[in-house]
C-alpha cells in the first residue's frame, strides 16, 4: 500500500513565509556579536532570501507536460 504524502494548507503566501524567515535569520544576527563568523552567515542568509527570484518563476504558467527550457551554459 502506498504511502500518503501529508497535505499542509498554508494560511500565509509564500512570499510572506519568505520575508517572516529572513526577519528571524536578521534578528538572530543581531544576538551575534560584531564580525562573528556566525552573524555574518546569518546576514548572508538573510539577504539570499530577500533576493530571491522565486516567487516570479513559481508563477509561471506552462501547458501541461512542457518541461522548463534549460539554459545552455
Amino acid at each position: 500500500m502506498a504511502h500518503q504524502r501529508t497535505r499542509i494548507n498554508h494560511i500565509k503566501t509564500f512570499a510572506e513565509r519568505l520575508e517572516e524567515e529572513a526577519h528571524k535569520f536578521r534578528e538572530a544576527a543581531e544576538q551575534q556579536p560584531p564580525g562573528s563568523m556566525a552573524r555574518e552567515l546569518l546576514l548572508r542568509r538573510a539577504q539570499m532570501i530577500e533576493a530571491s527570484q522565486v516567487n516570479p518563476w513559481l508563477k509561471i504558467r506552462r501547458p501541461a507536460g512542457e518541461a522548463p527550457a534549460i539554459r545552455p551554459k
